[in-house]
């Protein structure tokens, strides 16, 4: 069976990589530079499975820029292109999903189009109308960065937004690439899976706006918040995962997946979105504060990603604590070895950690480091655990 895949990111890619164990699969992306890094087995992500598979595994993988060549003759265009929030439009903006819609219904009628890229509730059922073609079908991820193809490999639920043959074919499809057994199915209606997708990202940023919140609240009061942490999550209700303070949310997903779902609530009464949401605006005035509070005149940023064994700082929370710090008028200085730039934000990008550290008065880490152990008296983290 061939397979086109729009997009080799994090989705695409771990996607076409399950895919071409037992089908031809052809990669399709603009970046010309991420299709000639595909073809020679090196993953233009960081991923160490997706690197490790790439590099040693028997995939029968192509890569290409030629959309209508890699659809002719597909059976499944699977779509993961980016749907980044319009703050503009407050919607996210599915040009580009839209686009390879569009281009399957004249280069593809007959194959199924399955969207992996993260939609607003109601999208495939406009879309289903745009084309006038029921073989559209919406089939969420539930991904970790830098575990991208893990987590396909070993997928918590598989949820596909129809009950039709194609439908289970391509469950059938993801199942066959699987190293798990017995993977819950769940076929649904489109709007529902759709939700299943904002709804369970809204609930995993919730989390982590409830935690950062206990940690605001016992920093400023002068409490260990690793002691009440451990202490609830001891409640088999509440658990000991997923618990580790930040500087808020941020990445690829929860950002835009949060304010799209709160979106959607426009007509309908609600009053926990907005709060999660707003929460994660106050972590940052929060932490913000707390780093100005000690009256530095460098601030050095240790990493933009988001956590170890990731490559994406794209919305990290950092980010906003950078804007708040040098809205008070302090230097900032970057150390990160993903960015290659002499500036981001304004800030000055130093690469040599060692310097890096000798000019900054406070070191602010998301995420700790063995790298810091040498400066521990100066660095800001509420990385309490320890976790990537």
């Amino acid at each position: 069976m061939k397979i086109a895949v729009f997009g080799i990111g994090y989705v695409g890619l771990s996607n076409a990589v399950l895919l071409a164990q037992n089908n031809t699969v052809v990669a399709v992306d603009l970046d010309a530079d991420r299709v000639a890094q595909l073809n020679a087995r090196r993953s233009p992500i960081e991923d160490p499975e997706l690197e490790d598979w790439l590099a040693t595994k028997d995939l029968d993988l192509t890569a290409t820029t030629d959309s209508a060549g890699a659809m002719a003759q597909a059976t499944f265009v699977v779509v993961a292109t980016p749907t980044d929030y319009d703050p503009k439009t407050d919607f996210f903006d599915t040009s580009s999903v839209e686009a390879v819609i569009h281009a399957a219904a004249q280069d593809a009628p007959d194959a199924t189009v399955v969207i992996k890229s993260t939609v607003p509730v109601g999208f495939i059922s406009r879309m289903r109308t745009a084309v006038g073609s029921d073989n559209i079908l919406f089939c969420p991820e539930f991904l970790r960065e830098g575990m991208a193809l893990h987590d396909n490999l070993h997928p918590s639920r598989i949820v596909v937004g129809a009950d039709t043959t194609a439908a289970r074919a391509f469950a059938e499809l993801l199942v066959q690439g699987a190293e798990a057994q017995d993977i819950p199915l769940l076929f649904t209606g489109p709007e529902e899976a759709e939700s299943i997708k904002l709804f369970a990202n809204t609930y995993l940023a919730m989390r982590v706006a409830f935690f950062n919140e206990l940690d605001s609240y016992a920093l400023s009061q002068n409490m260990d918040a690793r002691q009440i942490i451990e202490g609830i999550g001891l409640d088999p209700r509440i658990g000991t995962h997923y618990n580790n303070p930040s500087f808020g949310y941020g990445g690829y997903c929860l950002p835009k997946d949060t304010k799209q779902l709160l979106a959607n609530y426009s007509d309908v009464p609600q009053n926990l979105m907005r709060a999660v949401v707003d929460a994660n605006r106050t972590r940052k005035d929060f932490i913000a504060d707390q780093i100005i509070s000690r009256a530095p005149k460098v601030v050095g940023i240790h990493r933009l990603v988001m956590k170890a064994g990731s490559d994406n700082f794209r919305q990290s929370s950092v980010q906003g604590v950078i804007r708040r710090i040098r809205a008070a008028g302090i230097d900032v200085v970057i150390y990160e070895p993903a960015l290659e730039a002499e500036t981001f934000m304004g800030c000055s990008v130093i690469n040599d950690l060692a310097t890096f550290k000798q000019r900054s008065d406070v070191v602010v880490a998301n995420r700790a480091s063995e790298d810091l152990d040498d400066v521990a008296g100066k660095v800001f983290t509420r990385d309490i655990f320890g976790l990537s």
